[in-house]
């Protein structure tokens, strides 16, 4: 289970943090620019997930990722299913990273694609970067938060590292996660991913918050709005690509009907 509530003077909400001061390349460069052992274990999940969901039907009109941050693959696992895909982002800079490799995305995530080139519906994408440019809309300034007072609009939906990388409160933490939800149609599939345990992360000279989790608070969070079945399993890694966290958790399912 998790360590327990941050004291008050560890504390930091949502609201206390300089989103718009985080630095997509310093993350890049430490994150994507080779592709990590575990992410290539999450993209080949979400892959099967959403290839078993999707196969021989239509596509349907929207897809979102939930605060993309400077990650790219998330909107790719959603690629070929999809008539368009919303980037949600709150932070600027990230947003103008997102923008600017939406005409023509930068080869290093070429391996990232590769990988979800093993199911048919990605590898018959003729040329992703032109599907990339054509269904993935001009990123939107905002946060989860919001989602929870729409009306469900997506057909799919990912959120990887957002929840629990954004403040250091169980409830906003569980909000995320439950706006998250209810941003997506009935029935819809997503997919989730969580640092486990971690205890906050730099980008640059800036440290942002962290909420402990684990799978069971994962779980708590997904409550009633899945469906039956839904998978959350802890990924196994040695390889952790920074310090303050344990692994990675990873939630596969479909939206309450």
């Amino acid at each position: 289970m998790t360590s327990g509530p941050p004291t008050a003077a560890d504390r930091t909400l949502n609201a206390d943090v300089r989103w718009d001061d985080f630095d997509p390349h310093q993350y890049i460069g430490h994150n994507y620019l080779v592709m990590q052992a575990v992410d290539e274990e999450i993209i080949t999940l979400v892959r099967d997930h959403f290839s078993d969901h999707f196969e021989g039907g239509d596509r349907v009109p929207r897809g979102i990722d939930v605060g993309a941050g400077p990650n790219l693959y998330p909107a790719f696992t959603m690629l070929p299913w999809c008539e368009s895909i919303t980037l949600l982002e709150r932070s600027a800079q990230n947003r103008g990273y997102l923008l600017g490799q939406r005409d023509w995305y930068d080869a290093h995530w070429d391996p990232f694609w590769k990988v979800l080139c093993g199911r048919k519906g990605y590898a018959d994408v003729d040329n992703p970067r032109e599907r990339f440019k054509r269904v993935v809309q001009d990123p939107i300034a905002g946060s989860v938060f919001e989602l929870g007072a729409a009306e469900p609009g997506w057909d799919v939906g990912t959120m990887f590292f957002v929840a629990e990388s954004i403040t250091t409160s169980l409830e906003e933490f569980q909000n995320a996660v439950r706006s998250f939800m209810h941003a997506l149609r009935p029935g819809a599939p997503f997919a989730t991913a969580f640092m486990e345990h971690s205890q906050g992360y730099r980008v640059g000279d800036i440290e942002f918050p962290a909420r402990d989790i684990d799978k069971e608070d994962v779980r708590t969070a997904l409550g009633d709005l899945v469906e039956p079945g839904v998978d959350i399993q802890r990924l196994n890694t040695s390889d952790l690509v920074r310090d303050g966290y344990t692994g990675m958790i990873l939630a596969r399912g479909r939206r309450k009907e």
